[in-house]
């Protein structure tokens, strides 16, 4: 009988328990060899700037802005794909573009205003 209560209190609380929920941007994080259609990786790049701006690390003049360019770059471990956001009232020129880079997949690599 102890038995039969304790595994019916264990399956209550499991059942109680929130969710376990992904960080922004979490739903795109892929698995597997299969290259991201250009779209999805669009997709992932606008998330991924809005949580930089939700964050603090881009200003909010960045949310509005749509891709300016996307394109297959040669990275440092092959081919990755490369998304540029052009900000042309930045005031300090050297922060006009935003580059992010993601794996042919899909998931994000890095993000930074020198493109390299």
């Amino acid at each position: 009988m102890k038995n039969l209560v304790a595994t019916a209190s264990l399956i209550a609380l499991f059942a109680a328990a929130p969710p376990a929920l992904a960080n922004e941007g979490g739903s795109c994080h892929f698995h597997g060899s299969k290259p991201a259609a250009e779209t999805v990786v669009l997709g992932c790049a606008k998330q991924r700037k809005e949580a930089l701006v939700k964050s603090g690390k881009l200003e909010s003049t960045w949310q509005a802005l749509q891709h300016n360019a996307i394109e297959q770059v040669d990275g440092k471990k092959g081919k990755e794909w490369k998304v540029a956001f052009k900000d042309p009232a930045a005031k300090d020129k050297a922060k006009e573009t935003l580059y992010m880079f993601f794996t042919m997949t899909g998931n994000f690599i890095a993000a930074n205003f020198t493109g390299k």
